[in-house]
């Protein structure tokens, strides 16, 4: 860090002295696995899951039918608290009821992404030591069964098959006698009195969630009890869902972000949950917000950022709306009736759209402000479980990150934190215990008094509202000394026409964009590619007209496929730079 000579604890020590507030009192944070035992039995005739495709509903009561089977199971074949369940597979109250039911048992649940690539996914269950693989039967095809040497069965994950027994074991026998040896442990019928869960306290493992870095490998994220419960609480205090309200899950349950808000909050008050099980495409995703009328969206930039381009940018840019646009008063008329047909698209019940998962293009943010659509930005990452930092959106500051949660504490590494950017650190009942079998890892970014290096770099004021800027190990340096974000940069040029997605990389002490073009909409103006090249030019000479002289483009280098990326979509910028 330039210019700042003292040391970083000295820093921490100083910084929480003279700018953090006063914190509020900390939410109380209830067991995690008792929060279900309580909400399955209070909500047992209420819906719970829905699988969008078939329309098939179950209640609370039959959700913890559906555990209590697995649980019967599972003790039959020697799973014992702490022992690890892999679970692998797209999205469908299947995937719910399983990844519940592992946990409430006391046994450790590590999802892994279906985009993950077959060796990974077998690596992950290797490394992980999981004794249980549950999985996609289109996955299980492509894997190796004689590399899962700890392994003693596995089990699809819609049918319920045994799809592999380890030699000696007698899972099959066990999977068949489970209804009969549950009835008879519930003679009279199984009823809200009879949910009783592990009792675990919050400090034991429940989750290693893998992370699909940027950097190449991937690493097991241990969240405890503690971990979730502090973001599911929050959820419960910040009344995200409620008892009876409409959730529509369409992001990756395998995500952290996903999981606790699209998930373990709803089930944790009594929320019906219905699940998208299919690729969220447009089409397809208005159509199911039409039908669901959630009551609050869980949302990627992505989503957003594509309805603004493809729908909304072409029709605020025509001759007639952009004269409107410039004239007082009747500019507002059309905001409005953007802003109405926006919230009727997401189905026009939602309290509000809560953007996470990687940042929100400016443009799109400033514009979505401007037409006053209910959105808030929040911030977080899986070693978080995953929130940080959140405000409802009649508070949201445009530009931020939202406000630091109450049990977190955040600093900016910075000789002046509000307006030089330095990495952001977080400690609070949020931050994973650690890496899985990797402390190396963990002592690189968790230190001895639980402060957690983010890797992100931003600002902060003094009352802990956050304002990104990028990531640490992208961050460049100009020829003048000023520290450079190819993010921003990015993010401005992929709102130029005929550009899909962009990286901006270093070449001989120069900035150069690579750039994988919007082909479609190259076809449908039937440009030659001598004429991309012309267009590229022109976007980049107006690329360099919003961006500050040190953050000018030398030249635009297209590229002819997608670039790679991680199985949560962020490009693997390793294999560019």
């Amino acid at each position: 860090m330039a210019g700042l000579i003292i040391s970083p604890v000295f820093f921490v020590i100083y910084y929480r002295e003279n700018y953090l507030p006063i914190k509020s009192l900390p939410m109380e944070i209830l067991n995690f696995i008792k929060i279900y035992e309580k909400s399955f039995a209070e909500n047992w005739d209420l819906p719970a899951l829905t699988d969008y495709t078939k329309g098939e509903t179950i209640t609370y009561g039959q959700l913890a039918y559906s555990i209590g089977l697995a649980h019967t199971f599972y003790q039959s074949i020697g799973i014992k608290p702490g022992d690890k369940i892999a679970l692998c597979g797209k999205d469908c109250s299947d995937w719910v009821q399983i990844y519940m039911g592992v946990v409430t048992y006391g046994a450790v649940v590590v999802p892994i992404l279906a985009d993950f690539n077959p060796i990974d996914i077998g690596h992950i269950v290797t490394h992980s030591g999981a004794s249980v693989l549950i999985v996609q039967e289109s996955i299980w095809e492509q894997m190796d069964p004689d590399s899962l040497s700890k392994v003693k069965a596995v089990f699809s994950l819609k049918g319920h098959d045994v799809l592999y027994e380890a030699e000696g074991e007698e899972i099959k026998r066990h999977f068949r006698l489970t209804k009969r040896r549950f009835k008879r442990a519930h003679p009279n019928g199984f009823g809200p009195e009879d949910i009783i869960y592990a009792d675990r306290d919050n400090s034991e493992l429940v989750e290693i969630n893998y992370t699909s870095g940027t950097t190449g490998f991937s690493k097991g994220v241990m969240l405890t009890g503690m971990n979730l419960a502090g973001n599911v609480c929050f959820g419960i205090n910040s009344k995200l869902h409620y008892r009876a309200s409409r959730a529509l899950n369409f992001l990756p349950l395998a995500h952290a972000y996903a999981c606790a808000f699209d998930m373990l909050t709803p089930l944790a008050v009594g929320s019906h949950i219905t699940v998208l099980d299919k690729t969220p495409s447009p089409r397809i995703l208005l159509k199911a917000l039409s039908e669901v009328r959630p009551n609050l969206i869980i949302c990627v930039p992505l989503i957003l950022e594509k309805i603004y381009k493809s729908q909304i940018l072409p029709m605020i840019s025509k001759g007639p709306i952009r004269w409107t646009l410039a004239v007082p008063l009747l500019d507002n008329l059309v905001y409005s009736k953007i802003r109405k047909k926006l919230i009727e698209a997401f189905g026009g019940e939602f309290e509000e759209v809560i953007v996470g998962g990687a940042a929100l293009n400016h443009e799109v943010e400033e514009f979505l402000h401007k037409i006053k659509f209910p959105f808030t930005v929040g911030y977080g990452m899986t070693e978080c479980g995953p929130l940080i930092s959140y405000t409802p959106w009649r508070k949201f500051i445009p530009g931020s990150a939202g406000l630091t949660l109450p049990d977190m504490e955040s600093v900016v590494m910075s000789e002046d934190p509000e307006n030089i950017p330095g990495e952001v650190c977080v400690r609070g009942v949020n931050v994973m215990k650690g890496y899985y079998r990797n402390p190396e890892a963990t002592r690189a970014v968790l230190d001895k008094d639980g402060w957690l290096n983010t890797g992100d770099m931003g600002t902060r004021t003094p009352d802990g509202t956050l304002f990104l800027r990028g990531r640490n190990k992208t961050m460049l340096l100009s020829a003048s000394g000023q520290n450079i974000y190819p993010e921003e940069i990015e993010a401005k040029l992929n709102n130029m026409p005929f550009v899909a997605e962009s990286l901006v990389v270093e070449r001989d002490g120069k900035l150069v964009a690579l750039v994988y073009p919007d082909y479609p909409t190259l076809d449908k103006f039937d440009l030659a590619s001598t004429d991309i090249a012309g267009k590229m030019e022109e976007i980049r000479k107006e690329l360099n007209r919003l961006v500050a002289p040190y953050e000018q483009i030398s030249k635009i280098q297209l590229i002819p496929n997608e670039f790679e990326k991680t199985p949560k979509r962020s490009i693997k910028r390793f294999l560019y730079s």
